[in-house]
């Protein structure tokens, strides 16, 4: 999707331009008042699954386990072994224990129809499971369950951050049956529940990571896995800053370090807590005028109140919330550069070009809805992009793709295909969007590393980067308002051309 940042917005045309004078008179008596630093970066992070989309991981073991994993479902053969019966009389005997309805139907279902099949052949690659959803959609509400404490319960398999390891598939199905049958979950929507289903998807991942590669990564996955939800998934939005504070988190890192020197930064869908992004606006940013934060989570806003860098050098604007989605918009304002009282009003400004453009646009430009149409889109309202009137359709920032470690088979990207065109997601999502005559783009740049630099071709998330869209800044120059007599002879070009 395409997420919008604009430190001038408004529904029309004329009272945006209205509002970029404001501005410019505002800012004249300020320091450097002819340029704005601004920057806007979707800060989500990828799902619980930290194997299920490629990223750039410093060591090679890897990529050689991805693609290890990649050719053994591509051709796994005299390993694709027929699916196991051996534990479906405790299976059964769990079921009936707990009472569920129908266990000797299913079973005698499971016999007929999928006992003996091959583990990859006749059940991994099965469209019909695949169309049906039988995995993917069991993967979904079991893999990661938010808890009415706040903290999260996780399934005993290889594609979430469960913590603890198994050592054998033995070992393996004693977790997986007392997290599924034994343990007692009382969750986030204030019912109780006893997660089921998955066996033998679950059972196939921890055997194939086991084996693959000649069993070369017997020893290491589970490491590796621990490593990848630090860096990628397990900074929880319940967790204390006392200790996000201790554990060195991810986003709040990013943001002091790197570009704390702003004047406007606009953050979307950010969720849990802040760490590394805010490491990096500070080091990087931290002159920015101003700061826009999108879907923002209540202990984030927390965080960042009590963030010694960013609350000394921004003051901070929550936009109302409905309740329905622990996620807020959030406006930070250069203390050097904003009145903190007048800011405020950009945040409706904001909300009425995004209702203005539909929302979240997305833009593929493989696609027909793409950037081109968007282009024209803000065009007509009166505003232009840090990438101009027209911008570049290659010019992406996005470099995404699933592996072959998630339910979901049918759309896994090969790792010799990752760089060609159609596959994943590498397209043009992140814009700055301002009144056109208001300001003129002295540049743009785009960021993938946290330094300020964009690495091509290369995908990310990464494990120093935890997002997977770019950063984006700009250096804006404020333009003098026109006069009169030049929007005079303007309406009249217009007339002229309209009348032709």
């Amino acid at each position: 999707m395409l997420f919008l940042a604009c430190v001038l917005a408004a529904a029309a045309p004329t009272e945006a331009a209205a509002a970029g004078r404001g501005l410019a008179r505002r800012a004249a008596t300020l320091p450097d008042p002819a340029y704005l630093r601004v920057a806007t970066w979707n800060v989500a992070a990828i799902n619980n699954n930290p194997f299920e989309y490629w990223i750039t991981h410093d060591d090679p073991k890897y990529n050689q386990m991805m693609q290890d994993v990649q050719a053994f479902l591509d051709e796994p053969g005299a390993a694709d072994v027929a699916v196991s019966t051996a534990m479906l009389g405790e299976l059964q005997a769990k079921m009936t224990e707990a009472g569920w309805d129908h266990v000797d139907e299913a079973v005698a279902e499971w016999r007929s129809q999928y006992a003996g099949r091959q583990i990859i052949a006749g059940f991994m690659k099965d469209k019909d499971l695949g169309k049906k959803r039988l995995m993917s959609m069991p993967d979904r509400t079991t893999n990661t369950i938010n808890l009415a404490s706040g903290q999260t319960a996780t399934r005993p398999t290889a594609i979430n951050c469960y913590g603890a390891e198994f050592a054998s598939m033995e070992q393996w199905w004693a977790q997986w049956k007392g997290f599924m049958f034994d343990t007692k979950l009382s969750l986030a929507s204030g019912k109780e529940a006893t997660p089921s289903q998955l066996a033998a998807f679950d059972g196939i991942l921890v055997h194939m990571l086991n084996t693959v590669g000649g069993g070369a990564h017997k020893e290491t996955w589970q490491p590796m896995r621990r490593q990848m939800c630090v860096a990628l998934n397990s900074r929880k939005t319940h967790r204390t800053l006392a200790i996000l504070e201790a554990e060195d988190g991810v986003r709040l890192a990013i943001l002091s370090r790197s570009y704390a020197d702003s004047d406007a930064i606009f953050l979307q869908e950010i969720w849990g807590d802040m760490g590394r992004y805010g490491e990096i606006l500070g080091d990087s940013y931290a002159d920015s005028d101003a700061i826009f934060l999108q879907e923002v989570s209540g202990a984030m806003v927390a965080q960042l109140r009590e963030h010694p860098k960013l609350s000394r050098n921004f003051s901070l604007h929550v936009a109302p919330n409905d309740g329905k989605r622990d996620q807020i918009s959030v406006l930070l304002l250069s203390r050097s550069r904003f009145d903190p009282a007048s800011a405020t009003s950009l945040n409706p400004a904001f909300d009425a070009l995004l209702a203005g453009l539909g929302g979240d646009v997305p833009v593929w430009y493989q696609e027909p809805q793409g950037v081109s149409e968007f282009a024209a889109e803000y065009r007509q309202l009166g505003l232009t992009s840090c990438w101009g009137d027209a911008p570049d359709p290659t010019n992406i920032t996005t470099f995404n793709a699933r592996t072959y470690l998630q339910p979901q088979l049918n759309k896994a990207v090969a790792y010799k295909d990752l760089a060609s065109p159609g596959t994943g997601d590498k397209n043009p999502k992140d814009f700055l969007l301002f009144p056109r005559g208001s300001f003129g783009v002295e540049s743009t740049t785009k960021d993938n590393t946290g330094q300020k630099a964009y690495v091509e071709r290369q995908p990310f998330p990464t494990l120093t980067f935890p997002s997977d869209h770019g950063v984006l800044s700009s250096v804006l120059k404020l333009l003098p308002p026109p006069s009169p007599l030049a929007s005079e002879l303007r309406t009249a070009r217009r007339s002229l051309r309209a009348a032709e």
